[in-house]
């Protein structure tokens, strides 16, 4: 519905709804309010004078968040952190006077940055694991059928439809690999104080340094985390962000190479991604089926790919123990690139959950070039029977030069086999010749890649993760 106000399209069009919550101000808010509990909790374990019943009262009001109440304190106090503590207290005033005890805004704000990252990475290795389950059962499906290859776009030896899409799936499972890596090095900024230093920490406690280790040892595993960084300014290192935005970005690149590939293969007419009954490809033209989706997935990569430049900037540009020009930067660049990798999976497992082969189609370009491709099987057959391998190279070139010309300056048909059984340098006959035109002669071990592939890369990943695997197939908005 048409407002008059703008509506990231990431929103309105593209990212999943868990994806969406995830970076929701409910789930910031509340994650807020569960690391302040959490704070005091520990401090109340230690020894701190802090009481059950206002723990009590701050678990009671951890979902009640009164958002006009923060922003009316927002406008007065110009701080967010300090605005949220005004409207919780509201809700809990017995617990007012030691919310946020000895911490400082970060503590709240990269703690929660942490934990919606690691939870971003995590939803986004399900969809990235049953899109390599998918698309492995794509690659195996057609791991005999023999279609062009193709450098530099031009018709190169062999392969087949289904090892071509093993090169797409390999990609995939590299970014799993990276986002793995991701999720497991990921550290909490723990409880750290205003500069880094504990010092506020360390005066509550009086000088007890082991009792400040505790602390933060209790608060991060509360809240999941086993790594916490060890030492930081007021912020942890931006160095992360980068680092998360840089394998976002490499899921970015790998969508990207598929989906240009598939819309150059529309082109050629031999792969479609899926297309509706009632979808319109063109108001002026129409009989288009334009490859929208994969048009989607490029257009989202590149702006990913891009985005990830953001944090990377921001990391070597943090002056000492912190400067706020992060802020405003990292609000929009880290769930962006988070809701905008969502929807290239998406839209990547509707594509692949209905593409479509078009095998005849695929047969006609094999015919076409086939005969240049099985000159050497010939040449080596003419050799054999007492032919000379250089005097027949060069008869080959000629006649193949020759052939290319009728195809492209006179748009006729390939007759390389007719002009070679003419030729008696060769001495074999036109059915001697056509014998080596079977494609399934050059296609090396494609079938056994393809299924070595699945036996011994795929298949243990989604042994590793059974639990995520499904068959669901994912909705477009648009």
């Amino acid at each position: 519905m048409a407002t008059n106000l703008y509506e990231s399209p990431l929103s309105s069009r593209y990212a999943s709804r868990e994806m969406l919550y995830l970076f929701s101000p409910d789930k910031k808010f509340t994650t807020w309010r569960r690391l302040w509990i959490a704070l005091a909790r520990a401090e109340m374990k230690l020894g701190l004078p802090i009481t059950q019943a206002q723990i009590d009262e701050m678990e009671q009001h951890k979902d009640d968040i009164d958002y006009e109440a923060a922003a009316r304190y927002e406008r007065q106090l110009r701080h967010d952190v300090m605005a949220h503590i005004h409207a919780y207290g509201d809700l809990c005033p017995t617990a007012m006077p030691i919310i946020h005890l000895g911490a400082t805004s970060c503590f709240v704000g990269d703690n929660t940055d942490v934990i919606l990252m690691r939870e971003g990475l995590e939803l986004l290795r399900g969809k990235l694991v049953n899109l390599i389950d998918r698309l492995t059962k794509f690659a195996m499906e057609y791991r005999a059928m023999p279609t062009l290859g193709f450098t530099h776009f031009q018709p190169a030896q062999l392969t087949t439809v289904g090892k071509r899409a093993t090169l797409w799936v390999n990609e995939l499972v590299m970014d799993l690999e990276e986002l793995e890596h991701r999720i497991d090095s990921l550290q909490f900024r723990g409880v750290k104080g205003t500069t880094g230093t504990q010092a506020s920490f360390l005066e509550l406690f009086g000088g007890d340094q082991e009792k400040v280790r505790q602390l933060e040892k209790l608060v991060s595993q509360e809240m999941g985390f086993e790594k916490v960084v060890p030492v930081c300014g007021q912020t942890y290192s931006r160095k992360m962000d980068a680092n998360v935005l840089a394998t976002l970005s490499g899921i970015a690149q790998s969508a990207g190479k598929f989906a240009t590939d598939l819309r150059l293969l529309s082109h050629l007419k031999e792969m479609e991604e899926p297309f509706q009954e009632k979808q319109i490809g063109s108001s002026a033209m129409p009989y288009k089926r334009n490859p929208m989706r994969c048009e989607r997935i490029c257009s989202l990569a590149r702006y990913v790919i891009v985005d990830a430049l953001n944090p990377a900037f921001t990391s070597y540009n943090q002056w000492f123990e912190r400067t706020l020009d992060d802020s405003a930067n990292k609000r929009i660049s880290i769930p962006e690139a988070f809701l905008a990798v969502d929807a290239i999976l998406q839209i990547y497992l509707n594509v692949t959950d209905g593409l479509k082969v078009y095998p005849k189609v695929i047969e006609r370009h094999l015919r076409e070039e086939l005969p240049f491709m099985a000159t050497e099987n010939i040449m080596m057959d003419a050799v054999k029977r007492g032919g000379d391998r250089q005097a027949l190279h060069e008869r080959i070139r000629v006649h193949s030069v020759a052939a290319g010309k009728v195809v492209k300056e006179e748009g006729g048909q390939n007759d390389l086999v007719d002009r070679i059984a003419g030729d008696p340098m060769f001495g074999l006959t036109k059915e001697e010749i056509l014998a080596h035109m079977d494609p399934a002669a050059y296609i090396g071990r494609c079938p056994a890649q393809v299924e070595e592939f699945d036996r011994d890369v795929v298949e243990p990943i989604r042994r590793r993760y059974q639990a995520v695997l499904s068959d669901e197939q994912p909705e477009l908005s648009v």
